[in-house]
Parts: C-alpha cells; structure tokens; sequence
C-alpha cells in the first residue's frame, strides 16, 4: 500500500512524493521532488516540477476528480521502487553510520528509546529515505500512531530541558521560515512553531517530527467552491498534527479547515480564535471545508492564531 510520505521511483528515474494514500484511477497520487541532472538528483520545487513534467512527461500530469485539484500521478506499472520509511529506518538503525546524518539518527532514536518509544512505529522520510543526505540534511521522522506521536513531542520537550536536544536558534528559525516561505510574518512563525515540540536539534541538526494516521473516513469528493478567508474558534483539535491536518470550528455553515501542508499542523488548540485563508470546497453530502495549502507552498493561505 502507498501511503502519503513514501516516495516512489518511475521507470524514468524520477522520484515523487507519494501524498495520499491509495489510488485513483489506477494512478498513485504524488508529487514530483527530485530529478536526474547531469546524474546528480536535484530537488524541485512546485514550478519547476509542474514545467518538469508538463515539457518532458505530460503523462504524470494527473487531475484528481475526488479532490477537484490539479497534482501529479504515476500508473502503479511505471513504478520500479517504492521506498517505505518505516522499513527504510529499522535498515539504518542497524548500520555502521557511514556519514554524520545517519550518526545523529542512531543517537536521536536512541534516546527516543531509552524514554521508552516504540520505534516500529517510527519511520524515515525525505533525503534520508532516499539515501541523497548530504551533511547539511535535516532528519525527517515520521510517526504512525496518533497517541505514541504525542509521547514523541512530550520526549522532545523532556529532552529539550535535559539539553541532550536543544531549542532552534535564530538562525535555524529564520532558515525554516524561509524554506517554508508561508503567509505569516517571522515572529508570527516562530511564535507558533515554538509550542509545538516537533522539531528540535541534535548536534546542531534539525529534525522534525510528522504524523501519519491511517485514513478512515468516508471516501468523500470535493469541488472548489473559491478563495475565503473567516475567523473561527477551534472546537475539536485532535486530529491537529495529523496529514492532513483537521481543526473543527464553530462555524454555522463550515465544519472543519484541512491542512495539506505541514506549515499549519498543530497550529492551534481547542478554545483558540483563529483566522483562516484558503479555499472553500464541498462534498457530495454538502459538508463543507477550508483547505489550506492547496499547493505546497501555499501562497496566500494560512492559519495563525488571533493572540494579544
């Protein structure tokens, strides 16, 4: 099964992000990250992604009718490699580390564990997955059990305070907020980040930590229905730091705000007003949602807390 955060290998030698789980239409819905130039692999952003395929592999181009969106799709036959963090892991955990990324992943996980995490259900995502770190990569964990994710974070803050892991410096902060290149100000960035004890350092590299929970909802379709933007108190945050990312609201005609990009998990908690930009989309039952980042990048589209 593919599961949002795999990465797949097409028979062309492109590697894409897989970005939600299943498939439609015969096709794996993903998003194109790296490409082969001069036989060293190059991250894209979405542009040159989109320009990528649409000049050299059309056929990746993929309208998905149940999310009434533009993304890129690959026929499961044109996969020759399917990269599984969670298996990728237990390999590099049982490595002699042949370089200082893999060294500072054996130590974080090994603190994890001596607090008594369950690693089998911790895996590797991004370049470490790949195996194209190079030493300034961050450590990209992702976890798949709701409740061992908040004992991660509870860790991360134990280990914060002891200083076996440290608190982002400013320049750290300021290199991830312009990575991310999100719709808040800096300090609003930070402010919000700063709560959320899913990224710290070890031996002064960053490491982050997702959550990735299996679907069971209803398989719902979507259409756009425009651009809003609506301030709203959190009601339910329980799936906050999941993928996507839901916060029920109290509004009389909307129900939830989505958030496909990890800029906005856990950026708010029950009881908290918020303000909202992004696309309003209803399904076939007349439910309707925000959704926010609606492309990576998510230009123009945000959630961020009203705070004093």
């Amino acid at each position: 099964m593919y599961q949002a955060k795999d990465f797949i290998e097409t028979t062309q030698g492109l590697l894409f992000a897989v970005v939600m789980a299943g498939v439609e239409a015969s096709k794996v819905r993903c998003f194109l990250r790296y490409i082969q130039i001069d036989q060293h692999w190059q991250k894209v952003n979405t542009e040159v992604a989109n320009q990528y395929l649409a000049t050299n592999f059309p056929q990746y181009l993929f309208y998905s009718n149940q999310l009434d969106a533009q993304m890129h799709g690959v026929e499961i036959g044109q996969i020759v490699k399917h990269y599984s963090p969670q298996k990728v892991l237990q390999t590099l955990l049982k490595l002699l580390p042949n370089d200082q990324v893999i060294a500072d992943l054996q130590q974080l996980c090994g603190l994890f564990v001596e607090q008594g995490i369950d690693l089998q259900q911790v895996g590797i995502t991004g370049s470490c997955l790949l195996g194209l770190q190079n030493h300034h990569s961050d450590i990209d964990l992702v976890c798949y059990e709701r409740s061992e994710f908040q004992r991660l974070r509870n860790v991360v803050q134990s280990l914060i305070a002891s200083n076996d892991c440290q608190n982002l410096a400013d320049a750290d902060w300021l290199e991830a907020y312009q990575r991310r290149n999100c719709d808040l100000s800096l300090d609003d960035y930070i402010w919000h980040e700063q709560r959320k004890y899913n990224k710290a350092l070890i031996n002064q590299r960053k490491f982050d930590l997702s959550l990735l929970v299996p679907s069971q909802s209803v398989n719902r379709q979507f259409q756009k229905l425009g651009a809003i933007e609506l301030q709203a108190k959190v009601i339910d945050d329980q799936f906050g730091f999941d993928y996507p990312a839901e916060f029920l609201i109290d509004d009389a005609e909307i129900e939830r705000v989505v958030c496909f990009t990890a800029t906005y998990n856990g950026q708010a908690v029950n009881g908290e007003q918020i303000a909202i930009a992004g696309q309003l989309e209803q399904d076939q039952f007349g439910a309707k949602r925000i959704v926010v980042g609606s492309n990576r990048e998510a230009q123009g589209e945000y959630i961020k807390v009203i705070h004093g």
